[in-house]
């Protein structure tokens, strides 16, 4: 016990938050992650065996990362030692790895460290940490809100199990909830009476986060209205304890790049509900239009490009607007251009035939350019055969067939136009035009 505990006792009130005093200590009171920790799954053996290894817990804040690992400090016979990547330093791993390099040496006994938010140690950090892990003089378990192959080291990560803790449903996140109002270390010795649809606020609010949830009902029991020695709470109160929903997205993080994803899967999919809703909630995170507006256009071209030439217009428009009005405005230029390019008819024929032709001018040298495509108008290029035999295309009605590509790539094509939208008629007249088509 110490000096912090010493003194809530002393003066029988608890300062520790309600989310701290009543997080789970063993595997039956965890709530979710039930394809982690269901008995016949690999993590629940291995943490009731005490046979942990060292692993990368994965998830959005508030699934349970860190009780997690609590869970194993009180289930393990070994050493069980906690660091925050955020204020612990390389000089406060090297202590820990030569304090475990001795317990093992002399008591035979393991050392478990866990260290939060694991992603914030830079990659020199993270290599101090890989001697001890690979000697298994440490077994790491590193907790993360961030995706660990993006910021964890490979070398690491192949030593290590990765295990990705998923959002909270609801349903789990009420649970905790009246736990917290039954339980003995939390709200038990307060008559409290709660409306039914407060935990269904709180749950919704917290967007699978059972921290902010039970911050903000500790946060509701404070501020509300005692009557007759009871503690009531209403809708209205919960209202006032967590007044806007969650959005889940780090503009830096993982979730930025999952939701950016989902809107451009929406527009490619022709899913213009899905794209819109996408892009509210990138808005609504903060998101900077501009780069949300970059993407419509690399879209409209890579997802509609000729099956409708005007989702370019359309995209570059609504990014033009974006830079001159900024927000809240430029939600609707947006919005529009994202309906449209979901909307629009879809070819990827632009980015198949650039794409192609690139891999070609990189792999395969060509020939040269026809010399009847070479330019005639500078001094002496007519005595070198430059330009001679070009045919004029408007001197024949607008088109005339000769041979544009190298001769080493003179049948080739790349450009394959769909059936879809407007490409439907490219195709028809190239290959009224072409016989090679």
């Amino acid at each position: 016990m110490d000096l912090f505990d010493l003194a809530n006792k002393k003066n029988n009130i608890n300062l520790k938050p309600l989310a701290e005093r009543v997080r789970p200590e063993t595997l039956e009171e965890y709530i979710g992650q039930e394809h982690l920790l269901g008995k016949d799954k690999m993590l629940y053996r291995a943490i009731m065996t005490d046979n942990i290894s060292s692993a990368i817990f994965y998830g959005p804040p508030g699934v349970g990362k860190t009780t997690l690992a609590r869970i194993i400090a009180n289930q393990t016979k070994a050493n069980f030692i906690e660091l925050s990547a955020v204020t612990a330093g390389t000089a406060d791993v090297k202590k820990i790895v030569s304090e475990a390099e001795m317990d093992l040496k002399l008591y035979g006994r393991k050392t478990i460290l866990f260290l939060d938010e694991v992603h914030r140690f830079s990659k020199s950090q993270q290599d101090s940490l890989l001697p001890s892990v690979e000697k298994g003089i440490i077994i790491l378990i590193g907790a993360t809100t961030e995706n660990p192959y993006f910021e964890v080291n490979n070398a690491l990560l192949s030593r290590s199990m990765i295990f990705q803790l998923k959002p909270l449903t609801d349903q789990d996140v009420k649970k905790a909830l009246k736990n917290a109002l039954k339980s003995p270390k939390g709200l038990g010795d307060i008559t409290i009476e709660i409306e039914e649809e407060v935990f269904d606020y709180f749950a919704f609010h917290s967007n699978g986060d059972i921290r902010k949830a039970l911050n903000a009902l500790d946060m509701a029991v404070k501020t509300s209205k005692k009557v007759t020695d009871k503690i009531i709470i209403t809708v209205e109160d919960a209202k006032e304890c967590i007044q806007r929903k969650m959005t889940l997205y780090d503009k830096n993080g993982d979730n930025h790049y999952d939701t950016i994803s989902a809107f451009i899967k929406s527009m490619r999919g022709s899913d213009p509900d899905a794209a819109v809703y996408y892009l509210a909630k990138m808005l609504d995170a903060g998101e900077d239009p501009i780069f949300i507006a970059r993407r419509i256009v690399v879209h409209a071209s890579e997802d509609v490009g000729n099956a409708d030439p005007m989702a370019l217009v359309v995209a570059t428009s609504a990014m033009t607007a974006a830079h001159m009005i900024g927000m809240p405005e430029c939600r609707i230029n947006l919005a529009q251009a994202a309906i449209y390019v979901a909307c629009a008819p879809k070819s990827n024929a632009t980015i198949s035939a650039i794409d192609e032709a690139m891999e070609d001018v990189k792999k395969h040298r060509d020939s040269g350019i026809p010399p009847h495509l070479m330019d005639a108008h500078y001094k002496g290029a007519a005595k070198l055969g430059h330009g001679i035999g070009y045919l004029y295309p408007h001197a024949y009605g607008g088109f005339v067939e000769q041979q544009y590509l190298p001769d080493s790539h003179k049948n080739k094509i790349y450009y394959r136009p769909t059936q879809n939208g407007i490409e439907a008629k490219i195709s028809e007249r190239l290959k009224r035009l072409w016989k090679k088509r």
